[in-house]
């Protein structure tokens, strides 16, 4: 899906630069045109007459030419990039593009590019531990930027743990990916329903019982079906995360109640409906109209009663032709629980995973899946992998349906 794109590749000053070289020869094997924009610092890790070499075109670093004036317009590259990729993006470059600091051809391009925008982060451990770089993570992944996790291994520092740049192979299969979702948007004028995040159920106007999903899984599948073609209802619970897409409209609840009910009303135009909410199984009986105060408590239990279980209310009314998927965490026996639950709540398919895989679950940017069919078609089982990743895997699944 490469050939004949028109790809920005970034390259900033780490050590992981020299795999930008491979990356750089694959993209171009692959049939793309690839621009090289590199950082001065980039240039001491890897010289321009290599890439240039590879690439077949002038490296560009700088914002004009010193010896003849020519200007190099970002304005112009922006607008010629279908995707820009900077690998690898230190966390100095991560920060620069956070904050819109301006002061390379690099992040001058970044800012002007109407393209998508992938980054595969490379760079000590402590470092992507930090927590400004977990914040400007978040902001990039906020303004539609494409995280490319990186691997964890051996590092410059001699160190184990993460920060390696993800391998060039893999890097290739992303965009690959990422265009061939593009290029055939398979949801054309198809309705899907989302559900993503958790549920927050009141004991009183200051606290509440709920669980720690963020929603990033739920949001990555919207913002595929939506690349897909999809018109896309987004029932989301309180998340810290947000998405700008035309294509998305997100409708923000608190309560399972509140989400059964959104739901039930997209549901009867839907032809898809992705449950992927982390839904509380338990509610208050009772929830104080005042804060409870620990001095005059006279109580010390909180009597529950059960939530509706949204996937088996729509399942219950699914009609012929629509499409029902369900979500599974589990800590233990989890293929034999989504089992159960494909059957009970009438699903056609269920997304499986364990808390029990390293990298698997809440607040974490990558997920580990099997998929579960009730046509019984045989289970997909798949590798750890960023939830974007994942996402265009439960699509690719439904799709098949």
């Amino acid at each position: 899906m490469l050939e004949g794109k028109n790809i920005i590749l970034g390259i900033t000053g780490g050590i992981a630069a020299y795999k930008s070289a491979m990356l750089l020869r694959l993209l171009v094997k692959a049939g793309a045109q690839v621009q090289v924009v590199i950082t001065p610092n980039g240039k001491e890790f890897i010289t321009p007459v290599t890439l240039s070499a590879l690439s077949g075109r002038p490296v560009i670093s700088e914002f004009f030419t010193a010896n003849s004036g020519e200007w190099h317009s970002h304005v112009d590259l922006g607008l010629w990039a279908d995707a820009m990729i900077v690998a690898p993006a230190t966390a100095s470059t991560l920060a620069k593009m956070a904050t819109g600091v301006a002061d390379n051809m690099l992040v001058t391009t970044y800012l002007s590019s109407k393209c998508p925008v992938f980054v595969a982060p490379a760079m000590d451990l402590d470092m992507m531990a930090h927590p400004s770089t977990t914040r400007n993570l978040a902001t990039l992944r906020a303004d539609g930027v494409r995280i490319i996790e990186a691997a964890s291994g051996e590092l410059a520092s001699h160190l184990t743990g993460k920060g390696r740049m993800e391998e060039p192979e893999k890097i290739v299969a992303v965009l690959d990916a990422f265009f061939d979702g593009c290029g055939s948007r398979r949801l054309e004028d198809r309705k899907v329903l989302i559900s993503a995040g958790p549920t927050r159920e009141r004991i009183d106007p200051v606290r509440y019982i709920g669980n720690f999903s963020t929603g990033k899984m739920g949001y990555a599948i919207a913002r595929r079906a939506a690349a897909e073609g999809a018109e896309v209802t987004l029932v989301s619970g309180p998340v810290g995360i947000s998405i700008d897409d035309p294509a998305v409209n997100v409708v923000a609840v608190e309560s399972a109640r509140e989400m059964l009910a959104a739901c039930e009303d997209a549901f009867a135009d839907a032809d898809i409906a992705i449950m992927a909410a982390a839904v509380a199984d338990y509610a208050p009986a009772e929830c104080a109209g005042r804060k409870i105060k620990r001095e005059h408590c006279d109580f010390d239990e909180i009597k529950l009663v059960k939530n509706p279980d949204i996937a088996a209310t729509l399942g219950s009314r699914k009609r012929p032709g629509q499409i029902l998927v369900g979500f599974a965490l589990e800590t233990d026996n989890a293929a034999e629980h989504a089992a159960e639950k494909l059957v009970r709540k009438h699903l056609d398919m269920i997304v499986v995973n364990s808390l029990a895989d390293a990298g698997a679950g809440f607040g974490t940017d990558t997920n580990k899946i099997s998929i579960q069919y009730a046509d019984g078609r045989p289970d997909g089982i798949f590798d750890l992998k960023s939830k974007d990743e994942v996402a265009a895997d439960i699509i690719d699944a439904i799709t098949r349906l």
